[in-house]
């Protein structure tokens, strides 16, 4: 299965042309649970064949967790009056996924044996530290 176009980065790594997706919008998983971290699609720019599909480290930017956050109340005041609220307050910085990052990650999963112009199932690897595991 490929990738939308729509939304890709393009990057060369080792004189080959690959896309890169993150989705944009939160799936339930990345939004509601500490697991839901950004997972990254990838794919040949020229001949598309398995997609590498990267599940990240990095928590993803609309996610609502708690975990090592807090929530403070909030008080906004608008013509309409007074909005009350809660906001969430992180502990850890939000860390995004970079071009050197896919680059890095693409040229591991390469080495693990991932085929970018060969036809068959997504090679799914997660990041753990500095390198990646296949799943």
């Amino acid at each position: 299965m490929s990738i939308p176009k729509k939304g890709t980065r393009k990057i060369i790594v080792e004189q080959e042309p690959f896309i890169w997706l993150i989705r944009r919008q939160a799936t339930n998983m990345q939004a509601d649970y500490p697991e839901g971290c950004l997972h990254v699609a990838v794919e040949h720019a020229l001949e598309p064949g398995s997609t590498l599909i990267i599940e990240t480290d990095r928590l993803h930017p609309q996610g609502y967790t708690l975990v090592g956050g807090k929530l403070s109340p909030l008080s906004i005041q608008t013509d309409l009056g007074e909005i009350k609220g809660w906001e969430i307050e992180r502990k850890s910085p939000l860390i995004p996924v970079k071009p050197s990052d896919v680059a890095l990650w693409i040229k591991q999963a390469m080495q693990m044996g991932w085929l970018p112009q060969k036809s068959g199932i997504s090679f799914t690897v997660r990041v753990t530290g500095k390198c990646l595991e296949k799943i």
